[in-house]
């Protein structure tokens, strides 16, 4: 009876995760492309700006019922952090306790840390006590470091680790190994398609965005200024002022939009285990 109970507990949680988990992969493709729509506009000159993902947030709660949809996307990103977690603590994706499986189950905690701050912010933003300031977060981290002793050089190999996950990014969107996460067999032809298009695209956006904010970590380093940092928002501005760059920044926005297209493919046919 014991054990009944227990297992029966045990299916319980792993079906709440669950759910929680596809809760958040919904509210991280909204966040996404909302950055995106509003990076798009941007370039196109239809309004619109380039912004990170909180300012996503205020985005949406300056949005008819902002509040009530902002409070979904903070449960789902809530949702979004638990699954992170089990990813990282209960091995739920089966990567192992090797050097490579513990790298990447620490990417998953990572993952876990950098959401819980945009949740807590959603909720500030939600309760009107603060959040969705103008501060630079990555500047001020950045600074902080550079404080340290080796600091500059502590910069350096952070930015250098942020362009490998760049480039990371462009090796996963070409060889589209993001489909054995996906139950392909339960999608029809056309979402297939979808689920394709919009994970490489997608991807690939993020490897372009990554690989920019790691240059400028490593300008950061090499010059000992903290201003030289910046985040997704800043790498969209940086692409606006290159030649061409209403092209750029739209070929990326569009990229964007794609990779929340992508989240909520995944928050509908993802495989989730968490036993």
């Amino acid at each position: 009876m014991h054990t009944k109970a227990k297992d029966t507990l045990t299916g319980s949680s792993s079906v709440w995760i669950e759910r929680l988990a596809r809760l958040g992969y919904a509210a991280k493709g909204v966040v996404y492309a909302v950055v995106g729509v509003l990076a798009a506009m941007a370039a196109f000159g239809t309004g619109g700006r380039t912004t990170d993902t909180n300012g996503a947030l205020v985005t949406i709660v300056a949005q008819p019922f902002g509040k009530f949809l902002l409070g979904l996307v903070a449960v789902g990103l809530a949702g979004y952090v638990l699954w992170c977690f089990v990813q990282a603590i209960a091995d739920a994706e089966n990567k192992g306790s090797d050097a490579k499986g513990i790298a990447q189950r620490l990417g998953y905690a990572g993952s876990g840390i950098v959401y819980a701050g945009l949740a807590l912010n959603a909720v500030q933003i939600v309760r009107g006590v603060g959040g969705g300031g103008g501060s630079n977060g990555s500047q001020d981290w950045t600074a902080r470091v550079l404080a340290q002793p080796f600091g500059q050089w502590l910069v350096g190999i952070a930015g250098v680790a942020v362009i490998g996950m760049g480039f990371y990014q462009f090796y996963e969107a070409y060889k589209a190994k993001f489909r054995r996460k996906i139950k392909m067999n339960q999608m029809s032809d056309s979402e297939k398609k979808w689920a394709l298009y919009s994970g490489r695209c997608g991807i690939a956006a993020r490897g372009v965005v990554f690989s920019i904010i790691g240059i400028f970590l490593i300008q950061a380093a090499h010059n000992s200024d903290a201003n030289r940092a910046i985040g997704l928002a800043g790498a969209l501005e940086a692409l606006a002022q290159q030649p061409y760059g209403s092209l750029i920044l739209g070929i990326v926005a569009l990229g964007l939009i794609a990779y929340g297209i992508y989240n909520l493919v995944l928050a509908r046919y993802r495989q989730i285990s968490t036993l």
